[in-house]
């Protein structure tokens, strides 16, 4: 009797609400500006992925496995955008901040999935790399195209798996205190805060996931480099180690501008109390201008991408050259 007594209150305390309040900045003046701001980036990462994803297609010599990875790079950063961006637009800058309860959970799974995927295809390119300087002659043998569709796979059954789990806790919290979430999206670790209830696990997933999902594979990153650097050294000829350092220039800008403004804002946030508007900004730009540079950085730092942009440039000159010819003759 007691037991059913208990479970009865137990289902009255939980709280599950109708929708969350996603709240933004505290008292900052001309905000809207910074959304406009936020736009415009989402318009140039659009316009960047795309491009880079249509050039890896219509260029054959990009058809290699490493090109696989650069394109599903480009898709995630793409899509990690598209779920983030317009909908923090949507909220702010036509004031719609009331986000239903299921809406809330979904803009999160769908926002640090494509977080996810962006990290693990870095690592995945550090592979590319790793096996290409480090064993040269069996490359093409182990980083094939089935290889890397079957990488890109695993890395995706993954992600969903551990993120619906992640999300899937989310549920177990009563949110019987506030419903008003002080970020720019439906933060998993803004919203655990908000629980009435044990959150415990929820604060171990957190913390796992960010070893997990953003330091596990920075290490890896990092081993890798070790690895190619000690390859290097062996390598007798300096314009052989001169062009083999090359081929990871681009690869290293992207891993330093997507991991170290993540890991200098989790450092901040443990060692120095932030203020709110800074710490959205922060993690905001550190979300959103990373998939804006990497196809700007993969079209100006690598040579092959600048070679097949090139090709089709005269390609696409020499067919309207012929059209213009046929035309012409036609007339006559």
């Amino acid at each position: 009797m007691s037991s059913m007594q208990s479970n009865s209150s137990a289902n009255v305390t939980f709280v599950r609400p109708a929708a969350f309040f996603i709240n933004g900045f505290f008292n900052l003046p001309h905000a809207k500006y910074y959304y406009v701001f936020l736009s415009l980036v989402y318009f140039v990462t659009v316009l960047g992925n795309t491009f880079i994803m249509c050039i890896i297609y219509l260029a054959r010599r990009l058809h290699t496995a490493k090109y696989i990875a650069v394109f599903h790079l480009a898709f995630s950063d793409l899509c990690g955008s598209s779920a983030l961006i317009p909908k923090v637009i949507d909220t702010f800058l036509f004031e719609h901040q009331v986000v239903s309860y299921e809406a809330c959970l979904a803009n999160m799974f769908f926002v640090y999935h494509f977080m996810n995927t962006q990290s693990l295809t870095l690592l995945v390119l550090a592979y590319d790399r790793l096996v290409a300087i480090c064993f040269p002659l069996r490359y093409h043998a182990i980083v094939t195209k089935q290889a890397m569709f079957l990488i890109i796979g695993v890395m995706w059954i993954f992600s969903l798996t551990y993120l619906s789990i992640l999300v899937g806790f989310v549920n177990t919290l009563s949110f019987c205190r506030s419903v008003v979430i002080n970020s720019y999206f439906c933060d998993q670790g803004i919203m655990y805060r908000l629980a009435c209830n044990d959150n415990s696990i929820n604060i171990l997933m957190g913390k796992i996931s960010f070893g997990l999902l953003m330091c596990t594979p920075l290490i890896l990153i990092i081993i890798s480099y070790f690895c190619i650097a000690l390859a290097l050294l062996n390598i007798a000829h300096g314009a052989d180690r001169n062009k083999a350092m090359k081929t990871c220039t681009s690869h290293l800008i992207l891993v330093a501008i997507s991991y170290l403004p993540v890991l200098s804002n989790n450092i901040a946030a443990v060692t120095t109390p932030i203020n709110p508007n800074t710490r959205i900004i922060n993690n905001s730009l550190t979300q959103t201008i990373p998939p804006m540079l990497n196809p700007i950085i993969y079209t100006l730092k690598t040579e092959e991408v600048m070679q097949s942009i090139k090709e089709l440039y005269k390609r696409s000159r020499m067919c309207v050259t012929v059209e213009i010819n046929i035309k012409c003759s036609g007339r006559i």
